[in-house]
């Protein structure tokens, strides 16, 4: 069985088990449940620590897992991402006392505190700084008011939460990360069918089937507008002055399609969600 590891809290935790279930994999019923067998599908999952993952996964005793690439870089270990998710986005940035700090060479000897040590000492080195790391597991944004740093290396959104402990951002983006699937050193039989089900379900989320009838003198312009994946599918109707058109197009780009084409003589628009996908 392929073995796969899933986080069993935290900001992926939900989203990871709603993937793999439009995947059709079985989930867990009970949160409290740590290793789930879905013998239909010939895999195995455990449900485990965010942090955990890829330290099980690089050792070998799970062959692939749901992190975050923030999760894989902290640890340091051998196991390599091989898809990007979709999902739990999120940035890692420096922040300082305001004026204190213009780049990141300014902090070459002073303290800075984070969680993911392993990430920001990493990207630090790269950049030739010789900081002095400090490791803490939440609460960053306190460490300078509290004195026990001078700067801190955190997740930022709209950087709220670090202009209300009273720091600012400086310096290069640390990070861009993302929920990504991660593989052991090796290949492993199954993971082609579970990345061929999970592209699937992200090409489900992102994209849209779009209908209408168009005159067909019309054609050309609309398939200018939304041209779909590969073609547009062209059909023809009872009346041989109009045509029915399919494609496959953006779901965040849906509505100004709709107005575009309904604007150039499309009628009866209509939007089709999809549930799954093979491209």
């Amino acid at each position: 069985m392929l073995r796969i590891a899933v986080p069993n809290k935290g900001s992926l935790s939900e989203t990871a088990a709603e993937m793999l279930a439009e995947a059709g994999y079985a989930g867990r019923r009970d949160p409290k449940t740590l290793h789930v067998i879905d013998a239909e599908n010939d895999v195995e999952f455990f449900f485990l620590r965010p942090r955990d993952i890829a330290t099980y996964v690089a050792s070998g005793a799970l062959d692939v897992g749901i992190t975050g690439r923030d999760l894989l870089l902290d640890v340091q270990q051998p196991a390599r991402e091989i898809e990007q998710l979709g999902f739990g986005a999120s940035t890692f940035r420096f922040a300082g006392p305001p004026g204190r700090f213009t780049s990141v060479e300014d902090l070459d000897g002073v303290r800075v505190a984070s969680a993911y040590p392993g990430l920001v000492g990493s990207f630090l080195r790269d950049q030739g700084v010789n900081a002095e790391l400090v490791q803490l597991d939440g609460a960053v944004e306190s460490a300078v008011r509290l004195g026990v740093a001078d700067a801190v290396a955190d997740v930022v959104s709209t950087g709220t939460t670090l202009r209300q402990a009273g720091l600012e951002i400086f310096g290069p983006v640390i990070l861009e990360s993302e929920a990504v699937l991660i593989s052991r050193p090796g290949e492993a039989d199954g993971v082609d069918t579970l990345l061929r089900r999970l592209r699937g379900v992200m090409v489900a989320r992102r994209y849209v089937l779009l209908d209408y009838d168009l005159p067909t003198e019309l054609v050309d312009q609309a398939v200018a507008i939304a041209p779909g994946r590969e073609s547009a599918t062209i059909s023809p109707l009872r009346d041989p002055s109009w045509v029915a058109v399919r494609v496959m197009i953006p779901r965040r780009r849906v509505n100004q399609v709709m107005d575009d084409l309904y604007a150039l003589g499309a009628r009866a628009i209509l939007v089709t969600a999809i549930h799954a996908a093979r491209l």
